[in-house]
Order: C-alpha cells, then structure tokens, then sequence
C-alpha cells in the first residue's frame, strides 16, 4: 500500500498460489507480480486519457453504421482509423448536414486515439471561443494556449452551428494556429 502498487496488493495471494502450484523461481514469480501491475496502470491510462478528453459522449468507431455515412466519409474512414494524420500532425476537416456522423467519427478517433496513448482534448467551438474570451479578459490565454499545444489531437465540434464576429473568428483562427508548425 505504502509503495501504491494496487495491483500487487490485490493479486497476490492468486499469484503466489499459481507460483505454488507450478513450481514458480523468484525471478518468474517477481516477474509476474510486477507485469501485472504494469498492465493494469497501462489500462487506467487509457481510461484517465478518455475522462480528460471530456467527450461530450462515448461513441465507438465499431457502433457506426458505415452504411449510413455518406460516401465521402465511407471512403476515408480506413484511412483516419490508422491515425496516422496525429503522427503526420495533419488536420481532418469533417463538415456536412446534422446527423451524418461527423460528431460519431471524431468521438470515435479520439477514443481510438487515447486508447493508442494519446492527448486528446475535446470541445465545441462556442465553448472553446468562451474559454479564450474568457482567457483573454483574464489575461491568462498564454497559459491556455500552451495547454492547447500539449495535445496530440484536438477535436472541435459545432464549427458551423453558432455564428461568431470578426473578433471570435480572429481568436479562434490564433488559437487553433498555436497547434501549427
């Protein structure tokens, strides 16, 4: 308990009697302890990363009905499901009518995503236009934008659903520019 080690204290009495029974040396049985410890801290990262996205919803890549995307987004979901546009640190611009899946499709990478290992932020654009708004009366959107920076993908939704004046659109324009370069 002192050493936080949860996994070790929960699993060891199972693991010695497997040593017991299959005649385990000290260094398989530490071994073993160990791995498991390591794989169950492996698995609640991918489950810390998926709360600190903030998704406004779970929605899986498998629960799409890939029939009823439109051809376009049919045709290139292969393609963004190896994720290889966060390594190549590329954009994916989604846009088309309500209800044709954007939303789904980018919940569902950025759950791939932090599954896979990486930082991912989740928002609505009017809501990140109220952080920055925000940031900015308090003089503290350097601090917001090297936050912004640290993710590996950031997904901003309901681009097109709230109109924005020339001064939302500038600070939005540089927030998203952070990310650039």
């Amino acid at each position: 308990k002192e050493l936080k080690l949860p996994t070790v204290k929960d699993s060891l009495e199972d693991i010695i009697a497997d040593a017991d029974a299959e005649k385990w040396n000290y260094r398989k049985f530490l071994r073993v302890l160990l791995q498991r410890e390591i794989e169950q801290r492996i698995e609640n990262r991918k489950y810390v990363r998926i709360r600190k996205a903030n998704f406004a919803q779970m929605k899986y890549l498998q629960e799409l009905v890939r029939e009823d995307l439109p051809v376009d987004g049919r045709n290139r979901l292969p393609e963004f499901e190896t994720l290889n546009f966060i390594r190549e640190g590329r954009n994916i611009v989604m846009y088309g009518n309500p209800g044709t899946g954007k939303t789904h499709i980018a919940i569902g990478l950025g759950i791939k995503a932090c599954m896979e290992g990486y930082n991912v932020y989740f928002t609505t654009v009017p809501h990140l236009l109220t952080q920055i708004r925000e940031a900015k009366t308090n003089r503290t959107l350097q601090s917001l934008e090297t936050r912004f920076k640290k993710f590996d993908l950031v997904i901003c939704d309901e681009m097109g659903y709230v109109g924005f004046d020339k001064e939302g659109a500038e600070l939005l324009f540089n927030m998203i520019s952070t990310r650039t370069g």
